[in-house]
């Protein structure tokens, strides 16, 4: 496989329809969604992601937010059974994508429920939150599946937001960042570091030296670029209105085993 593959889906129709529950629900601008989708596919595609374009999931309000379909670690794909009944049919030609790209396939199967939202790989460290979409037997079967692979898999309350990557995500050093007030316990980890926006939480990594993050957290870029990264941003404010970010609008693929994602 290439380095450096993303898969993206464009918005749903229905996108306005999209699931919220942590916040109140505002209206959704689907023309101007579908324009920012676009401004983030172009942004990656400009820091050398080739994008692979799932097929539309237009029944599914949800569908945009591809990370939710799957794990990726190494070779393998771990396809999610969404903790939203709704949500489940999403997986179905996100697996079919990540098949035909050569990766190997497992499943979370019932009774877990596991959305890819919900982890946050740091090395061979896999975070997994648990309390809202994702369940304690989602992670026993995740555990099984990547430990053999050379995975640490740990467990994570998430009571505060909809996912463990709405509280916290990681720079290309490794280290935790996160919106304090957002965090359940953030002494699990290692290295955190408290970002002043709660969406300065929220980072893709792209390479060494540049993350891609939203255009709304201008304090949170500075203090990256004060830590010797290069912020690439972009506007992604009608997902925003639906709990979604940057991390959840695409699954990263890439060829080394010490990615972060």
């Amino acid at each position: 496989m290439t380095a450096k593959k993303a898969l993206v889906r464009r918005p749903s129709p229905r996108l306005a329809e999209g699931i919220v529950t942590h916040i109140a629900q505002q209206p959704v601008d689907c023309e101007l969604g579908a324009k920012q989708w676009g401004g983030y596919v172009e942004a990656l595609e400009a820091c050398g992601w080739e994008t692979v374009e799932v097929p539309p999931a237009d029944d599914c309000p949800d569908g945009v937010f591809i990370e939710d379909t799957m794990v990726v670690y190494k070779d393998l794909a771990v396809i999610a059974r969404p903790g939203a009944a709704s949500r489940k049919p999403e997986v179905v030609a996100a697996e079919a994508v990540v098949e035909g790209l050569g990766l190997s396939i497992n499943w979370i199967r019932s009774p877990g429920t596991l959305d890819g939202g919900d982890v946050l790989k740091v090395g061979d460290s896999i975070y997994v939150g648990v309390g809202g979409r994702t369940n304690p037997a989602a992670v026993r079967q995740l555990r099984d599946g990547l430990t053999p692979l050379g995975a640490t898999v740990i467990a994570v309350p998430v009571r505060k937001v909809l996912h463990l990557k709405s509280a916290v995500t990681a720079l290309p050093d490794g280290s935790i960042i996160g919106y304090l007030p957002l965090v359940d316990e953030p002494s699990i980890f290692p290295s955190f570091r408290a970002v002043p926006e709660e969406s300065g939480a929220h980072v893709v990594v792209l390479d060494e030296h540049r993350i891609l993050m939203a255009a709304d957290c201008p304090r949170s870029a500075e203090m990256f670029a004060g830590l010797g990264y290069e912020p690439i941003t972009v506007d992604i404010g009608e997902f925003q209105k639906l709990e979604g970010c940057v991390t959840c609008l695409s699954v990263r693929l890439r060829s080394l085993p010490d990615a972060l994602g």
